[in-house]
């Protein structure tokens, strides 16, 4: 069999403090992969400059002159990371048969790659990276981070927990994954809905190499809301749920009303009135505001914008690369 070509795609958005530690450590990886035979020596990485405001094209520009694993696209403006990610793996699937997306910040164990391509090899379409435990996380981030993945499973989303955008995916799932015209990404989701054989590879994530988080709390809240009005309508059922019991609660208050009017014992004030009427209110902008998220959505959509605009990229030869037979896995039985 054809030794694969592997493409390791890394967004980058005001990384250029990391990038140089990224791009030494990275093409370690893919001479010590061509060394032992695991993949193509056409094999690269792609490095997605996501509208960055810092020096970072310039870094992968001068990468490329000098490093023939640098290729790099660089977007007309910052597009998120889903979107950047995106673009990546559309550019390397026409000359790669597995892409690797990892993030710049070097905190995704890269010796698990090397597993990724092992799995590969065994027939497996894709393959997940799963932090083994968020110890080193603080208490918050941990909390906030194993509620969101045990909500997103309660509304129905299939999704792998403790797994973000560390994976290995075959030129064949790439192709299904591209026929998913939406809008509003959310890739951690729209993997696991393709179906094909797949895998987890289980490591140790590391503190951050350099520079800051591109993913403060803001972020993090919108991008798990994001996730959870993409893949699901539960949240619109619970509204209704909450209408039907809130309409049962007002029957049962106005029966108690008329009772306590027969019987005349009725007591004055505004209090418990103003609240009800509170609360009322407060449920009923609840719903406005999450039906128009979906509305909001649906908008999106409709318009069909493209995701991201490439104003520049550094790609390799690709002569070289069609030279190079397409390595095809052994399927598992």
């Amino acid at each position: 069999m054809a030794t694969p070509v592997l493409t390791i795609v890394v967004p980058c958005y005001n990384e250029e403090e990391v990038l140089p530690e990224t791009v030494f450590q990275l093409s370690g990886v893919l001479d010590a992969f061509i060394q032992d035979n695991l993949i193509s020596s056409a094999s690269t990485m792609l490095l997605v400059d996501d509208g960055s405001k810092d020096a970072t094209w310039e870094l992968i520009e001068r990468f490329h002159a000098s490093n023939s694993y640098v290729t790099g696209l660089k977007l007309a403006k910052n597009a998120g990371h889903q979107s950047a990610l995106l673009a990546g793996l559309m550019r390397a699937k026409s000359y790669s048969d597995c892409v690797v997306s990892i993030d710049a910040d070097l905190q995704d164990d890269l010796a698990a790659i090397r597993e990724f391509i092992v799995k590969f090899h065994e027939g497996y379409d894709v393959v997940y990276g799963v932090r083994q435990d968020r110890t080193a996380d603080t208490f918050f981030k941990r909390a906030t981070a194993q509620g969101f993945y045990k909500l997103m499973t309660s509304m129905g989303v299939n999704i792998h927990y403790n797994h973000a955008d560390f994976r290995l995916m075959s030129r064949r799932t790439l192709d299904e994954l591209e026929k998913f015209q939406e809008v509003n990404l959310f890739l951690r989701g729209m993997v696991p809905l393709l179906g094909f054989p797949s895998t987890k590879v289980f490591y140790d994530r590391k503190e951050r190499f350099a520079g800051e988080s591109k993913y403060p709390l803001k972020k993090m809240l919108a991008f798990a809301f994001d996730g959870i009005t993409s893949f699901s309508v539960t949240p619109i059922r619970f509204v209704t749920s909450m209408g039907f019991v809130l309409f049962a609660l007002s029957v049962v208050a106005g029966l108690y009303a008329i009772i306590g009017k027969i019987m005349g014992a009725t007591v004055t004030g505004w209090t418990s009135l103003i609240l009800s009427v509170w609360f009322i209110g407060g449920v009923q902008l609840l719903a406005l505001g999450l039906i128009g998220e979906y509305i909001g959505k649906i908008y999106k959509e409709v318009k069909r914008r493209p995701l991201y605009v490439i104003e520049k990229e550094v790609i390799a030869d690709q002569r070289e690369l069609a030279s190079v037979p397409s390595a095809k896995p052994t399927w598992v039985n």
